[in-house]
């Protein structure tokens, strides 16, 4: 089953993508929840109608979100965390402390946008990939500390 997606679907694709989905997922979730509609020639048409006119607009996007991951840089976050004796942290980093250390330092960046490379587990250095944009994605250093 083909669909065009009306936004972004992290795992699947960025809004105006055509996609191949299983027809249950594409029926029972996709469909309802608003995230999509069925690729048909008409809807086809619309969206490359869509997509032609906001071609210019993408261009400021992409400089936007290629200025936050040079704002980005190599900067290493210090994010907190209560730890044990043995070095293992007690409960998650997620990504909201993340985002919120950025916003800190003066970058905004949703924490829908963030994902861990690896799971924080215990004190050290870490890395987590901000999908800023479809065409930039910008890895995020940071240095779990205990609290």
């Amino acid at each position: 089953m083909e669909v065009i997606l009306k936004d972004d679907v992290k795992g699947l694709g960025y809004k105006n993508d055509i996609v191949a989905v299983k027809p249950g997922y594409g029926r029972n979730y996709l469909l309802p929840q608003g995230l999509a509609v069925l690729a048909d020639k008409t809807n086809k048409k619309i969206v490359a109608e869509n997509v032609r006119q906001a071609a210019h607009k993408a261009d400021k996007v992409k400089g936007d979100a290629q200025g936050v991951a040079d704002q980005i840089g190599d900067m290493v976050l210090d994010i907190p965390a209560k730890v044990g004796e043995s070095g293992r942290i007690f409960g998650r980093v997620t990504t909201l402390q993340l985002a919120d250390a950025l916003k800190a330092k003066g970058i905004d960046v949703d924490r829908k946008r963030l994902s861990f490379d690896s799971e924080p587990s215990a004190v050290g250095e870490y890395t987590a990939t901000a999908d800023l944009h479809r065409e930039v994605k910008h890895k995020v250093r940071f240095n779990v500390v205990a609290e």
